[in-house]
């Protein structure tokens, strides 16, 4: 029997079977995939195989082949990754530039990691409705920065209602992973969207401005009759990248990649090689500054083979 996985609460799995019943499921304690060093062997958006017991509940058998997953460093100093869901037609990244204040360097690498695995990304600037005159200038130059460089770019109040038109819109008959810090209002902007659903919805720490933990497992929420779902996932503090080599990073970020075609040498990581098309970029200013420091993080981060949060 085979069915899609919809929930995972970290010792259960609820998978959605072909034939429409939903089947609480778990996993044997030596599954892991292959090749993959996973704290999670299965996640929310896996197609799967089950085998169903007499007490009607059942263990997961098979995965079947991923097309793409969305996946992050699992911890500080750590080997293993943790992949966040799997088979997506796109993510959209819940950012937001106060209450709290979302990093460049949290929304590079997450865009750099879905670059990798060829997961097309949404910029949802959320709490608009909220922000003072310096913060809606900065909105504005961030969405002058990422939609130049290729990234859809939407600005919402999910407590408002502003803007959610043309997010639901792209919704429609697609997998699409909700991601974030917490706290940005991603289960708040579910619940606008999808009236119904009771997506928990938590409070923002007065004394640091960031989110704390509500939504404690993922789940997928169906948005029509098309195929489209959401996927809701536990808010995310840092994100470390997993699985790239350092020749290969300038490639998931488009406007270094496409710069570097013009470096004189073809290896060149753009740090101090002489002929360098990238840095002399960042210096004309056709490559932001605050890109370049990313990218120079991600390649920290591999050479010194650990996670540093980003803050």
């Amino acid at each position: 029997m085979t069915g899609l996985v919809v929930k995972n609460t970290g010792s259960w799995y609820l998978v959605r079977t072909d034939e429409g019943r939903d089947v609480d499921c778990k996993v044997k304690g030596n599954f892991r995939l292959k090749g993959i060093r996973s704290t999670n062997p299965v996640v929310v958006g896996d197609r799967v195989r089950i085998a169903e017991n007499r007490e009607g509940t059942a263990f997961i058998t098979e995965i079947e082949d991923r097309k793409n997953y969305i996946i992050r460093r699992a911890s500080n100093l750590s080997k293993q990754s943790h992949i966040i869901a799997a088979n997506l037609d796109q993510c959209m990244l819940i950012v937001t530039v106060n209450y709290p204040e979302t990093s460049t360097t949290f929304i590079d690498r997450f865009l750099a990691t879905a670059e990798a695995y060829r997961v097309p990304t949404v910029l949802i600037f959320n709490k608009i409705d909220l922000y003072g005159e310096d913060d809606r200038r900065y909105l504005d130059g961030l969405i002058h920065l990422y939609t130049n460089i290729g990234y859809p770019c939407f600005k919402v109040s999910a407590t408002q209602s502003q803007g959610l038109a043309e997010v639901k819109a792209k919704l429609r008959g697609a997998i699409t992973l909700f991601s974030g810090n917490s706290g940005v209002g991603k289960s708040t902007l579910i619940n606008a969207l999808l009236p119904g659903t009771d997506a928990r919805i938590g409070e923002i720490s007065q004394v640091h401005n960031k989110g704390m933990h509500t939504t404690t497992f993922s789940e997928m929420y169906p948005v029509d009759d098309a195929g489209g779902y959401i996927i809701d996932t536990p808010g995310i503090k840092g994100f470390g990248t997993f699985d790239m080599e350092v020749e290969e990073i300038g490639h998931y970020f488009p406007e270094i990649f496409r710069i570097s075609a013009d470096c004189r040498y073809g290896n060149c990581t753009h740090r101090n090689e002489p002929g360098c098309a990238v840095r002399r970029a960042v210096e004309e200013h056709y490559i932001s500054e605050s890109r370049y420091a990313s990218y120079l993080s991600m390649l920290e981060d591999k050479e010194e083979s650990k996670y540093r949060e980003a803050y």
